[in-house]
């Protein structure tokens, strides 16, 4: 890895940098995420269910905006917009487009929850589980998306 690093254009340092630690924060702040959550599940705790959902904004979401940036510019840089065959580069703009839905969606049913929880109301068990399910399912398909950048399948 250091062999390629030494090789590599010092122009795509940067960008694959802001790539590869905002993909970093994603899938921590979603691992925390999703301790939290199980967590509050367990405990009925609604600080740990207040934590995860800020974690999912304050963390996640400014992680999933730095990593897509860097991907956009290194794929750029390298020439890699207009590739259609490249398995590990599909596999990555499908899992990074079809998490960030499944990110809005539970940052949209936290917001709620977090609104409701403000207002002095209980927090909606539903609302929990289901964004358990999808922080739980979105780190899955990130951690694929991991797996496919770093052995690059044909």
């Amino acid at each position: 890895m250091s062999v390629l690093a030494l090789i590599r254009d010092h122009n795509t340092i940067l960008p694959l940098f802001l790539h590869i630690a905002g993909a970093m924060v994603l899938v921590g702040a979603l691992a925390l995420a999703g301790v939290y959550l199980i967590a509050s599940w367990r405990s009925g705790s609604v600080a740990l269910l207040r934590s995860a959902y800020m974690a999912l904004f304050y963390a996640a979401l400014p992680g999933y905006v730095v990593f897509r940036i860097g991907a956009a510019w290194i794929a750029d840089k390298e020439g890699l917009t207009d590739v259609s065959n490249v398995t590990w580069l599909d596999i990555g703009y499908t899992v990074s487009d079809f998490g960030a839905l499944l990110l809005i969606i539970s940052l949209v049913i936290g917001g709620i929850s977090v609104r409701r929880m403000n207002r002095g109301e209980t927090p909606s068990p539903v609302a929990a589980r289901i964004v358990t399910g999808l922080v739980s399912l979105v780190l899955i398909a990130y951690l694929v998306a991991v797996w496919a950048m770093t052995t690059k399948p044909t």
